[in-house]
């Protein structure tokens, strides 16, 4: 009778153990997570931060010059911060489009067995109607590049000298072109994003 009175009071100490320990870790948990409330409800924005800077610089100031402090709130009668006006300089900002041919272009140099295979590519700081432009009279542009490039020799297109020359030719070229079918021209530069030698 007395060994199953010892084995009802082990069984009982355990499951109190098992039952505190978990109430433990609940409370544990539970603070942990009171906590972190309490601390991000405590946490400001920059923006809110910088405003209690400012009343507490206005209140620091405005307290030592006697009634001048009432005054200090402003004219329009709020007590908060007043917004100062900065002068940024107004530069317009234009968004450059860009046009690369579909296909290279591939002609001979003036008195020389070699040729010049190029990719072309241009830009413009205007609207969207230049590119349309480009695109509708294309096939009188790489006319026009053609003419331009063979009138270039082997020794005139070498280095970044001769490349820029030759672009800036070659926008001259354009220009010209679409003057003549469109009434303005647009382009502001051309770039050669292949530029094969052969």
């Amino acid at each position: 009778m007395s060994d199953a009175n010892t084995d009802a009071p082990k069984k009982k100490g355990k499951i109190l153990k098992i039952i505190l320990m978990i109430l433990g870790f609940l409370l544990f948990l539970g603070g942990g997570f009171a906590g972190g409330i309490y601390y991000a409800g405590m946490q400001m924005s920059p923006s809110e931060e910088v405003l209690r800077l400012v009343e507490r610089t206005n209140g620091e100031g405005g307290g030592s010059g006697g009634e001048e402090g009432g005054e200090g709130e402003g004219e329009d009668g709020e007590g908060g911060p007043q917004r100062m006006v900065k002068d940024i300089p107004e530069t317009p900002v234009f968004q450059t489009s860009y046009y690369e041919f579909p296909d290279t272009l591939t002609t001979n140099l003036k008195g020389s067995r070699r040729f010049l295979q190029v990719g072309i590519g241009m830009s413009t700081q205007y609207d969207a109607s230049v590119i349309t432009n480009v695109e509708t009279h294309a096939m009188a542009i790489r006319s026009d590049f053609l003419a331009v490039i063979s009138g270039f020799s082997e020794e005139d297109v070498a280095g970044m000298e001769g490349r820029d020359r030759l672009a800036a030719a070659m926008k001259k070229a354009v220009n010209n072109r679409l003057e003549q079918l469109e009434g303005f021209g647009g382009i502001e530069n051309v770039f050669f994003p292949s530029f094969v030698l052969q």
